[in-house]
């Protein structure tokens, strides 16, 4: 398994699942407006969120999600000289609890005690073999509701 190492999120949100992600990829204009709706008001900084600003390579590349650019976890581990939280004694510290996004939180608060456990290639595989619907095998994104192919209802964060 290739592993993309700007997906590596240090706060353990890994981004080959992420929605933002998926709708660069795929250039996906109207996922890209449910995602407006999604961060829009919800996050600090989000009221004038647009279409245009749904946008990321991976946190760790030159083009991350805006919210990632200026990002006190990413900017805590560096100054630590560490890889991730899954490294780091303190945690979960006051930024994994004042997290923003209580799915994101729940889903940090989930990966990374199993990425210090099993690794980081053993994380990063389960992780793309947990968002898969388990009625028709399709990929979904960290978050998801329902499956987008056969609307089957979900809850794997």
């Amino acid at each position: 398994m290739e592993i993309k190492q700007e997906f590596l999120a240090p706060c353990g949100l890994y981004c080959g699942v992420c929605g933002i992600w998926y709708a660069t990829r795929d250039n996906n204009t109207k996922f890209k407006e449910r995602l407006v709706g999604v961060y829009k008001g919800k996050v600090p900084g989000s009221e004038h969120i647009s279409v245009e600003d749904i946008h990321c390579k991976g946190c760790l590349s030159d083009e991350p999600f805006m919210f990632c650019k200026e990002c006190e976890i990413k900017d805590c581990v560096k100054q630590k000289g560490l890889n991730g939280c899954h490294e780091c004694e303190e945690f979960p510290c006051t930024l994994i609890e004042n997290f923003p996004m209580p799915v994101g939180k729940k889903v940090i608060l989930r990966a990374i005690p199993y990425w210090r456990e099993v690794g980081t290639e053993k994380w990063v595989e389960d992780e793309e073999a947990r968002y898969i619907c388990p009625n028709c095998g399709h990929k979904v994104f960290r978050g998801a509701k329902r499956c987008n192919k056969c609307k089957t209802p979900l809850d794997l964060d």
